[in-house]
């Protein structure tokens, strides 16, 4: 996974953030999205921390207009 960009949903918990954390370890690029960005934001400290690349976003998928 070494330099992919991944983009995973529903980020901020459960089983989504256990695969960032485990994608973070292999090298990929991670864009996170959520809508709780309180938490969103604390795992992409925990996951830079480690020399991960992140970048989040505040993101609802069930609402189109945040998806666009």
């Amino acid at each position: 996974m070494n330099n992919k960009v991944i983009l995973i949903t529903r980020t901020s918990s459960g089983i989504s953030a256990g695969i960032a954390r485990e994608l973070a370890t292999s090298g990929a690029k991670l864009l996170l999205g959520a809508r709780r960005v309180d938490r969103l934001h604390a795992l992409a400290e925990e996951l830079k921390r480690q020399s991960a690349e992140v970048a989040v976003a505040a993101l609802d998928v069930t609402s189109r207009a945040s998806v666009q």
